[in-house]
């Protein structure tokens, strides 16, 4: 990143840090988070997200992914690999499931929300942090093979290992609505949030690009369908 870049940080987005909209989810998941809850990462990795510690604020944290790095996140209690398909943990155990940066990756989002469906308790909340398909760094993604992503990801600090495939196949309001309802969950919440523009910090003139679209999108309410980020909540039925 050059100089200019970061002077256009600071001038621009001064109250940005550089994981804003990871900021941003831990927020909403700690307004929902009581001492006594279990809750379960769905998607939870090595543990290289900060901002998804919550051991010892709450009587559980398990998580589980297939990446058999996950046995040796220090922010769980209990973790097991497996995949969202088939979640190794039993019914309506977990008060909350979170879930940051997955949902744009599955390949089989009914089968996914299904299983959270199962493991939550009956009043429990799916708490989802995904980009949204309409976005232009979605758009973008859809057209372009996944090395490119990898080594895109890798020029803005992201490991290659860390860069998955992606499939935006549940990655609009819309989507969401109807897989939570076949899952039974309904959608409480959808934000759908424009920051700063992350992928286009690179240069100064992509990162003007990003700020005028940025401002654009959030003069009005109407164009909040093409905001970057979701973060949902959705709850099963009691």
């Amino acid at each position: 990143m050059s100089r200019l870049t970061e002077w256009m940080d600071r001038a621009l987005y001064p109250a940005h840090a550089d994981s804003w909209d990871e900021d941003m989810f831990r927020r909403a998941i700690l307004d929902r988070l009581r001492p006594e809850y279990e809750i379960l990462d769905l998607g939870a990795g090595a543990g290289i997200v900060e901002q998804l510690q919550f051991r010892g604020l709450v009587a559980c944290v398990a998580g589980v992914d297939p990446d058999p790095r996950v046995l040796d996140n220090p922010h769980l209690d209990e973790a097991a690999v497996g995949v969202g398909e088939r979640i190794p943990f039993e019914d309506d155990r977990f008060d909350l499931v979170v879930c940051d940066n997955v949902v744009e990756h599955l390949e089989d989002p009914g089968a996914v929300f299904r299983e959270v469906g199962r493991v939550l308790k009956p009043g429990g909340h799916f708490l989802l942090k995904t980009p949204n398909k309409h976005h232009y760094v979605a758009l973008a993604a859809s057209l372009t093979p996944h090395w490119f992503h990898q080594k895109y990801n890798a020029r803005r600090g992201r490991e290659e290992v860390d860069t998955f495939p992606t499939t935006y196949l549940a990655n609009t309001p819309r989507d969401l609505e109807r897989h939570a309802r076949a899952a039974g969950m309904r959608v409480e919440d959808v934000d759908l949030i424009e920051g700063r523009p992350e992928y286009l910090r690179l240069t100064a003139p992509t990162y003007v690009a990003g700020f005028v679209y940025e401002r654009i999108v959030n003069a009005t309410e109407r164009l909040a369908p093409v905001r970057v980020v979701m973060i949902a909540d959705l709850v099963k039925a009691a």
